[in-house]
């Protein structure tokens, strides 16, 4: 049984240094995505029945600071994923995180925000789920009405605001030792999220 995520991940992703760091996401965790992330794409290609493209963040733009946290993402454009609805895994130094992501670079971030404040139940339907505000932040919050309502109308409201919602793993969760056991963690949660997915795509 081969773990998802091991101590060494982490530790890639607590290396110091740009140059440092990159090599050990290279070498340690960016074959892990691609193995992770061809099977979810599928999986989400047919329980959507349209194709959904595999992108694994390069962090090309990075000349100074190391990544605080790497993922890989899917979504239904294969020249990119950041201006649309997208599913994302990826770790920072201490957990794993799923998401349904809407970050800022999304051009139909109003419609989608008022989208999801009509539509409140089904968030609150979902339980153990949490919100991020910002991608690169790492700071969560449980999925709370009130904290919805709060995460919703700042990405409606703020231009660079952004919308992210699923589970994190932290480093020492069982779910992480085994491969098969975090992929269909991953395939429920994605199934918990696609509601979600189709009604910001309406």
């Amino acid at each position: 049984m081969t773990d998802a995520f091991s101590k060494k991940d982490f530790k890639a992703m607590r290396t110091p240094g740009l140059e440092e760091r990159m090599e050990a996401i290279q070498t340690e965790i960016q074959p892990k995505f691609k193995s992770f992330g061809e099977t979810l794409t599928s999986f989400l290609s047919l329980r959507l029945g349209t194709e959904m493209f595999l992108h694994i963040a390069r962090h090309a733009r990075r000349s100074v600071n190391p990544p605080d946290s790497t993922w890989f993402a899917i979504a239904n454009d294969k020249r990119g994923y950041k201006k649309h609805p997208h599913f994302q895994v990826g770790l920072y130094g201490d957990y794993v995180f799923v998401w349904l992501a809407f970050i800022y670079e999304n051009t139909d971030r109003t419609k989608i925000a008022e989208r999801f404040l009509k539509n409140q139940r089904i968030f609150l339907d979902m339980t153990g789920f949490s919100i991020s505000k910002d991608h690169m932040v790492p700071t969560t919050y449980p999925l709370e009405q009130e904290v919805l309502e709060s995460a919703l109308t700042r990405f409606r409201d703020v231009k660079k605001g952004e919308f992210l919602v699923g589970k994190i793993y932290h480093e020492n969760d069982p779910i992480l030792k085994s491969s098969d056991s975090f992929l269909v963690e991953v395939e429920s949660v994605f199934d918990e999220l696609l509601p979600l997915y189709l009604l910001s795509l309406k």
